[in-house]
């Protein structure tokens, strides 16, 4: 069930960039954004913006071959899952999401779809979508507060 739903449009990686910083900057400890976009639609854009504003300074990229990368320098934990790759969730219980999940950390987790059964009962879903009649750098980004 959606409880809240903001939209914002950005027209340029800068502007997507701008608002994961902001998402991470209003980040509280035990968070988990889930993140649900096409390749290339700026996901990974989004990401660094997030751990910026999480103060981390240390590159970010997606974990696509590794599941989850981990940093640990910012105000808070944060975890970057990719789960595209992933074959079931029994996967995700072998690296142990639930630590993550269930934390004192962030989690931003890229193709969440794939693992719904195990999202936490309260999460914020960041969805990403281009238009490519209103240019190629225009992204309309939806957050919507979920229950599962």
């Amino acid at each position: 069930m959606t409880e809240a739903m903001k939209t914002t449009e950005t027209y340029s990686a800068e502007e997507t960039f701008a608002l994961g910083r902001q998402i991470g900057q209003q980040a509280k400890a035990g968070e988990v954004y889930t993140l649900i976009g096409d390749l290339g639609v700026g996901k990974t854009v989004l990401t660094q913006g997030v751990a910026a504003g999480l103060g981390i300074e240390e590159p970010v990229n997606s974990p696509t071959f590794t599941i989850v990368q981990i940093y640990e320098e910012g105000r808070l934990p944060f975890y970057h899952f990719d789960v595209y790759r992933i074959g079931d969730v029994e996967e995700m219980e072998e690296i142990g999401y639930e630590d993550c999940f269930y934390g004192e950390g962030v989690c931003l987790i890229e193709w969440a779809n794939l693992i719904e059964e195990i999202l936490p009962g309260e999460y914020r879903q960041i969805t990403i979508e281009k238009d490519p009649g209103r240019g190629f750098d225009y992204r309309r980004i939806t957050i919507e507060e979920r229950r599962n």
